[in-house]
């Protein structure tokens, strides 16, 4: 696929997708979000990337949905819209590789869902996060899903049925953002951030994340199986057995560079 919303990069096994749209705020039109889809599958089988970036050009993230695509069109159109939308939100819990969020700006409504949605956000200082539908008659249903996930049913009631925007560091303290840091250190922190998690093991990294999300919504007992269970076939791994040797044997934790 030829992109021509979004940019891929790949830098030392640290993958970056970029909204590249801002004249149109980054909205999520159909043909980006098809692009996003194309990007994240593309990473997900390229086993040098241990960490995606999600970014975007311009003063702010995203604005959420490409409205005009809503109007005078009918019921197969708007589906398609949230269809496409929703493999792309799933396929940042499903892909192996942890999603980090750099956010400037707006994330409004499918753009707030969309930081929401990633593993780990890490926020400008001017950054603010809406689900505004509400004020035009589209209540922001599907960001509700992540939403809520994220920071909780009261907050997100709050956010969901004021349509008012949230600063980075209200965002944060609420659960929604991990780290908020001046506009000038956002691309560099969020790439710091990255990389720290990289040396990890991705085998490792990608079978706790899945778990993470395996358990998260389970009750105690059923989720406390999925974990023992994981970490039992972790445990056999060959990365495991090099770690836990080398630990015994006080000698240099093992790189995890190459693998």
């Amino acid at each position: 696929m030829t992109y021509e919303e979004i940019r891929l990069s790949i830098d030392d096994s640290i993958a970056r997708l970029t909204l590249a749209n801002p004249s149109k705020i980054n909205a999520l039109s159909v043909r980006m979000t098809q692009e996003m889809i194309h990007a994240l599958n593309s990473v997900a089988d390229d086993e040098s990337v241990k960490v995606v970036i999600i970014a975007a050009e311009g003063k702010n993230f995203s604005a959420g949905h490409y409205l005009p695509e809503m109007v005078n069109t009918g019921v197969k159109e708007i589906k398609q819209i949230f269809d496409e939308c929703t493999r792309m939100m799933q396929l940042i819990h499903t892909i192996p590789q942890p999603v980090i969020a750099q956010i400037q700006g707006i994330a409004t409504a499918a753009g707030c869902q969309l930081a929401a949605w990633s593993d780990l956000v890490v926020a400008s200082e001017d950054a603010r996060f809406a689900t505004p539908g509400v004020r035009i008659g589209l209540f922001c249903t599907t960001p509700m899903v992540a939403i809520t996930r994220a920071i909780g049913r009261k907050a997100a009631m709050e956010m969901l049925l004021t349509g008012r925007y949230f600063p980075a560091e209200e965002a944060k303290t609420l659960g929604l953002v991990n780290r908020v840091v001046p506009l000038s250190e956002l691309a560099t922190e969020t790439d710091k951030l990255a990389r720290e998690i990289a040396t990890a093991s991705r085998f490792t990294v990608s079978i706790g994340k899945h778990a993470f999300y395996a358990q998260v919504d389970q009750e105690d007992e059923k989720a406390t199986q999925i974990a023992k269970n994981t970490m039992t076939m972790n445990a056999m791994a060959e990365d495991a057995q090099d770690g836990i040797k080398a630990f015994l044997d006080k000698k240099p934790i093992v790189t995890w560079k190459n693998r």
